[in-house]
């Protein structure tokens, strides 16, 4: 897992992995979900990708495009 950059100092997310066709992401609470190209989809998975290497934006993104459509809790 890499550790994300959170820029904004406000994510509640700690840590990613990112993969041929999907993202794990890693809350601060510890939960970690895993997004794939079937849930939530493609595009929004990309999405996550880049703005996790961006380090910024990530959390806003989930909550307000994503939601819980996640593959699967980890």
């Amino acid at each position: 897992m890499q550790r994300y950059a959170n820029k904004s100092g406000r994510s509640g997310i700690e840590s990613y992995e990112i993969g041929r066709d999907f993202i794990i992401i890693e809350y601060k609470d510890g939960d970690r979900y895993l997004y794939n190209y079937e849930e939530p989809a493609k595009s929004d998975v990309q999405i996550m990708k880049e703005l996790a290497l961006e380090g910024i934006g990530l959390a806003t993104y989930i909550s307000r495009h994503v939601g819980k459509r996640y593959a699967a809790k980890l």
